[in-house]
């Protein structure tokens, strides 16, 4: 007795198709990714960057610019130490004050002034002493008592005239040489005040250049770097276009296996052997063999469903239970795998289990 067994087959362009996605596939995926050609990487520094920390970094630039300045301004106020490197004996502030600060400005010549001018005086005074004496000759009272009053009260009043010239020239002297340390010790200090400006100047001019110079290092990184993430990216996407495109592919195929399923049929029949015969499980044979392969695996007509895990090809492997049944069972939604599922004749999908990587079967 023949056994009649009828398959739902998909349309030959379907299988074909299906062969050619998984040649494809399993070729794609055999090959290992070069990932060095998309992985993160950081633009180097600038060169206005690198001359920014240099800047920044170097002592007398960035770091301390401003204690030159300091020790300049220091100095004004003392008179010690050293200027630009080397000794210096120049006065400071605190030498020109004090009672004796005007000493040090006095002329050298004015000693000389005042006694050049007190030895005319004396002349013109000697030469009113002698003035007395031709007149008290002339009055016939030379030697008498009335000429030596008149040269006594003279020479009283030549010396009194005398040292008050002289009081008056030292005065005026030394009125000058204060004048002179009064405007050296303003100047002094001057100088002290406009080197502690340029200790807060220098500094401040030279961080805008480092910040300038960071400024431009910093934007010539950022474009560089995103020359490089550009690169990265394009890499990537040249790396990953082949998947992306096998992925188009499939997600097609679902939609027209899934349509194709079930429209042919092929009917095979084969010869019972003897020893099917004899035992008369053929047709028992079949017909568990047809029903472990198509299976109702519709999500509309099942109930306690759970993910319990994965296949090794990815896909989703459930326990559930048929409404109305208590049993569980382990299998796939044929909604997941429409490669695999057709259209039954109640209108709901079933599953064939051996275009699956899942046995269908039951837990309890």
């Amino acid at each position: 007795m023949a056994i009649t067994e009828t398959r739902s087959l998909p349309p030959q362009f379907v299988e074909d198709l299906g062969k050619d996605y998984a040649t494809q596939l399993t070729g794609l995926t055999s090959q290992p990714l070069d990932t060095t050609k998309f992985q993160p990487m950081v633009a180097g520094q600038d060169k206005a960057t690198k001359d920014a920390y240099s800047m920044a970094t170097t002592q007398g630039q960035g770091i301390g610019s401003y204690a030159p300045y300091l020790q300049a301004a220091g100095q004004y106020q003392t008179g010690t130490g050293t200027f630009a490197g080397q000794p210096t004996n120049m006065m400071g502030a605190q030498d020109l004050v004090g009672p004796q600060a005007y000493q040090q400005f006095m002329s050298p010549y004015q000693q000389d002034v005042i006694d050049a001018t007190l030895s005319e005086y004396d002349k013109q005074a000697q030469a009113g002493i002698t003035g007395i004496g031709l007149d008290a000759a002339k009055s016939g009272n030379l030697g008498g008592g009335r000429e030596g009053v008149m040269r006594a009260q003279y020479q009283n009043q030549s010396d009194m005239n005398r040292a008050l010239l002289q009081s008056q020239m030292l005065q005026q002297g030394f009125g000058q040489a204060q004048d002179a340390a009064s405007n050296a010790f303003t100047q002094t200090q001057q100088l002290g005040a406009d080197q502690q400006r340029m200790a807060q100047l220098v500094p401040g001019l030279q961080g805008q250049d480092i910040s300038t110079l960071g400024q431009a290092g910093r934007d010539q990184q950022l474009y560089q770097q995103s020359i490089l993430d550009q690169q990265r990216e394009a890499n990537r996407l040249a790396a990953y276009e082949p998947y992306e495109r096998l992925g188009y592919m499939g997600a097609g195929m679902g939609n027209v296996m899934g349509g194709a399923m079930g429209q042919y049929t092929s009917t095979v029949t084969p010869n019972q052997s003897p020893l099917q015969q004899a035992l008369g499980i053929a047709s028992l044979g079949l017909g568990a063999y047809k029903g472990f392969q198509n299976n109702p695996s519709d999500v509309r007509l099942k109930t306690d469903i759970e993910n319990i895990g994965k296949s090794s090809l990815g896909v989703n492997i459930y326990s559930f239970k048929y409404k109305g049944d208590d049993k569980t069972y382990q299998g796939v939604m044929a909604q997941e795998v429409p490669w695999a599922s057709s259209i039954a004749e109640n209108g709901y999908l079933q599953v064939d289990y051996s275009k699956v990587d899942v046995e269908f079967k039951r837990l309890n």
